[in-house]
């Protein structure tokens, strides 16, 4: 491959975790993922594509042809699915559609690490909407580089470049790249927010956002950091924390680790009740010096089973998925 110009670098922390792995891109031909592609390849580091075919635009058939050329000249796997979904709140069932591939194909081809091509632009852009709804720390910075999932690292290597630079990197190498003309419609808020405020931001001050989104991350780890005190199957433990927002946060991040997002009034209940079932799949009791977080599961269990239970303490939610599953309930204990 010959020399490229302009070349956008990525962080020492993506490129050893991407090294070392088994690597999937998520690819849609547009900018960004476009330039990934390319400078995934100019560091040598492995991977294969997977790409969703919506159906809402013809320009979709140019961009699997441009994926299905692009995998054959350099060698690589290919995972397209065609999709089919209503206009009706497309964007959030466009993307629990698209995560559901990658995770699906993930988890039957041995894949460790998923890599998006998000970048800074779209970082600043979530930051500014989260901003404005009320959000707390968390929140705003829900743009991490490397973030654990359950089963894979979701890795964000361009997260500290701009798409002027990708841009750049695309037209100084004459790489073919498309553009979504629905991108460009500021009826959904995300593209409001990048023609009116995100882009002009990162024009004149990019500097000191990439510095001020650094302190950020830096914050964020020191104020919410927590460890998991024990995970049992699908089961979680975490040490309570004396403040309802650090045991909040930790909630939080272990759903979205198995891949389910918290409602408001999902979060305001689980505080408030301390022993609760979310949407009848999953149990959360903040007993004592714990937190449990377990699959929920409704089983017959006979009397002397119960009677353990009891003894060691374990909450009667979370019990059904011991049950089930045969736990050694000395595993419980705490």
């Amino acid at each position: 491959m010959q020399q490229l110009k302009n070349l956008p670098e990525i962080s020492t922390e993506s490129f050893k975790k991407l090294k070392t792995g088994k690597n999937l891109l998520a690819f849609s031909g547009g900018v960004d993922s476009s330039a990934l592609f390319f400078i995934l390849l100019a560091n040598d580091i492995k991977f294969d594509i997977a790409i969703v075919d919506y159906q809402l635009r013809e320009q979709s058939k140019s961009e699997i042809k441009y994926a299905k050329e692009l995998t054959k000249r350099y060698g690589k796997i290919l995972y397209h699915k065609k999709a089919n979904i209503p206009k009706n709140n497309f964007e959030h069932n466009a993307r629990i559609f698209r995560y559901d591939f990658f995770k699906e194909i993930i988890k039957e081809e041995n894949y460790t690490n998923l890599i998006t091509a998000h970048q800074l632009n779209d970082k600043l852009e979530w930051f500014l909407m989260q901003f404005t709804k009320g959000a707390g720390v968390v929140e705003i910075l829900g743009f991490d580089e490397l973030k654990k999932q359950d089963g894979f690292t979701l890795v964000r290597p361009l997260i500290n470049t701009s798409k002027d630079e990708l841009l750049n990197f695309l037209k100084s190498n004459e790489i073919r790249y498309f553009t979504d003309k629905s991108n460009e419609d500021t009826k959904y808020r995300r593209n409001y927010f990048r023609k009116n405020f995100s882009n002009m931001l990162l024009k004149n001050y990019k500097k000191g956002i990439i510095k001020s989104f650094e302190y950020l991350q830096s914050d964020k780890k020191e104020l919410f950091q927590f460890e998991i005190y024990k995970q049992i199957q699908n089961i979680y433990i975490i040490k309570t924390s004396q403040s309802d927002i650090k045991n909040l946060r930790a909630i939080d991040t272990v759903f979205k680790k198995i891949g389910y997002l918290l409602s408001k009034k999902q979060k305001d209940e689980i505080i408030i009740k301390k022993d609760i079932v979310i949407s009848d799949k999953f149990a959360v009791v903040i007993k004592n010096d714990f937190i449990y977080i377990s699959p929920f599961i409704k089983i017959k269990m006979d009397k002397k089973f119960k009677e353990k239970c009891r003894i060691k303490k374990i909450p009667p939610k979370i019990r059904g998925y011991i049950c089930k599953n045969h736990l050694d309930l000395n595993l419980f204990n705490l």
